[in-house]
């Protein structure tokens, strides 16, 4: 009886450190993310969020969405709060993962816009102006259809090559698809090809800096950097630390959890 019984906690232990306990967590509501093990990308509205109301959350930031789904995998995680189209990039890579949506991310959606160093209302004025140019000219639209389609096949426009000598630096974290990522051995993406047009608007040549999400600010406060465009969200909070241009693009927050067996 002694043998079966030690057979039997050591069992018991494996199965403690494996995670098997957890794997039969539900989640289908923001409600249920209450107590679970939330992985988000540091930096974000989506870490941001998840610290201020879910309840007992065990949170684990990470440099990329992707990183967070691959705990999530791996059952080191319940679930990954993520903006919407990079969550659905990462899904569709990863078939037993899917997505859940909530009434309360749908309503209170994200506007994305571009960020300047304070203080900045030349290199601002001129990112407004590019923004609106293209919202009125059609180019906005070509560029939702050319990295958001409906058939899901992105076809990245060419690069806008220009000879100027003066360099603009944007800013940005390549591992957010579609709006900024790494094809190949280019970072290409939605706010890759507007940086590009905004540069050439203001006849200067676009360098491309790639860097931890929650880098993005500081770098542009030294002047490492000259804007930041990386799907980042208008809120209060960065209000205080950088000036953000006119909006152009809305997104919501999503849920990612592993597909029930």
């Amino acid at each position: 009886m002694k043998k079966i019984t030690l057979i039997s906690a050591a069992v018991a232990a494996v199965l403690a450190l494996s995670g098997c306990s957890k794997s039969n967590v539900e989640i289908n509501t923001v409600a249920d993310l209450n107590g679970k093990r939330v992985g988000v990308q540091a930096g974000t509205t989506g870490e941001a969020w998840v610290q201020e109301n879910v309840k007992d959350a065990k949170i684990s930031s990470f440099k990329s969405g992707m990183d967070a789904a691959l705990d999530l995998k791996n059952r080191a995680i319940d679930a990954v709060v993520l903006d919407e189209l990079p969550a659905k990039a990462i899904v569709e890579r990863n078939p037993k993962l899917t997505i859940i949506r909530d009434n309360v991310f749908a309503e209170n959606k994200e506007a994305y816009a571009i960020a300047v160093k304070k203080g900045n209302t030349e290199l601002l004025s001129g990112i407004n102006k590019t923004i609106i140019d293209m919202k009125a000219n059609g180019d906005y639209e070509k560029l939702v259809n050319a990295y958001m389609p409906a058939d899901g096949k992105i076809v990245v426009p060419e690069v806008l090559e220009n000879a100027a000598t003066k360099v603009v630096k944007l800013g940005t974290n390549a591992a957010f698809p579609p709006f900024e990522y790494v094809d190949g051995k280019t970072i290409v993406g939605f706010d890759i090809t507007m940086g590009q047009k905004i540069a050439a608007n203001a006849g200067m040549k676009l360098e491309v800096v790639d860097m931890a999400f929650d880098s993005l600010i500081p770098a542009l406060q030294s002047g490492t950097i000259d804007f930041i465009a990386a799907g980042m969200s208008v809120n209060e909070e960065r209000k205080k630390n950088v000036d953000f241009s006119e909006t152009y693009f809305e997104s919501e927050q999503v849920i990612i959890v592993r597909k029930s067996r």
